[in-house]
């Protein structure tokens, strides 16, 4: 495993304290990753394939015109390419990650239904990032996988949804809060954080709601990073917290209740999203 002393030694501190981190996303990107090995790229592009994500479900949304995030892996093009050949039934690249094909295949053949795609998407990313070869990366993942769903089936308790149909994945957790009646799903022996989600979840001011989740997966990232000092782990820690930090000092209120809006609209009349890529 390749060693980075300098690229660490010579990073921010990153804070969650409302103000700006002093280095980017983007900057992250341009100055770090080309000295990173292949491997480690890889690793790291992990974290950049949210963005690709967002991009995926702005396209489907809204169509080709919409402009995208500058900082994903793929460029507008690029996606557009990969979206027209999974219309089209062409052959997989098998230099694009096996979920983004899995995912629009699904979304063509359900095309008509009432799906809440930004989860069905979330589903196979956090599947396929889960089985990243570096330890700490696949927990990671794993850990905001277990973090959506148990926040998913609090909120499914709360208006009396079926559980079962609003959990998504195959893991542990995910099994446990399907098919268990027990208050905490069986969960809060084996999830230390599961109060704190559930503390969290009754909190009905969105913004708050959020900033404590982002609190406690920084939390988590720091907690468990102690040991990683100049590896690969310690700059994808820095990457996830600058991201965090990033999007919260770009958020303002009315931005926020902007996304509320569009949540509640979305929840009301189903997420059907177009068909208009060119």
């Amino acid at each position: 495993m390749s060693e980075y002393y300098c690229l660490v030694a010579g990073l921010p501190e990153v804070t969650f304290d409302g103000g700006k981190a002093g280095f980017s996303v983007q900057r992250f990107r341009d100055e770090i990753m080309p000295q990173l090995s292949a491997e480690d790229a890889r690793i790291v592009n992990l974290s950049f394939h949210k963005r690709d994500n967002a991009n995926i479900l702005l396209l489907l949304r809204y169509g080709a015109d919409i402009p995208l995030e500058t900082t994903g892996c793929y460029t507008k093009e690029q996606l557009l390419e990969i979206i027209a050949a999974v219309k089209e039934g062409d052959a997989r690249d098998k230099e694009v990650p096996a979920y983004m094909y899995d995912f629009l295949e699904y979304y063509f053949e359900n095309i008509e239904n009432n799906l809440f795609w930004e989860d069905i998407l979330a589903a196979h990313y956090y599947s396929y990032a889960s089985k990243a070869p570096n330890e700490f990366v696949s927990q990671w993942f794993q850990f905001n996988s277990n973090v959506n769903n148990i926040l998913v089936a609090l909120l499914a308790r709360k208006y009396k949804l079926s559980i079962e149909e609003c959990i998504v994945g195959e893991s542990e957790v995910a099994e446990a809060i399907r098919t268990s009646g027990a208050r905490d799903f069986g969960l809060s022996t084996i999830i230390d954080y599961f109060e704190t989600l559930v503390r969290i979840s009754e909190n009905d001011k969105l913004q708050e709601r959020e900033r404590q989740l982002d609190e406690l997966r920084i939390q988590w990232l720091e907690e468990n990073s102690v040991f990683n000092y100049f590896t690969i782990e310690r700059l994808f820690v820095f990457l996830e917290k600058l991201c965090i930090v990033e999007r919260w000092a770009g958020l303002d209120s009315e931005t926020g209740m902007q996304r509320y809006k569009e949540i509640i609209e979305e929840l009301k009349s189903g997420a059907v999203f177009t068909d208009d890529i060119k």
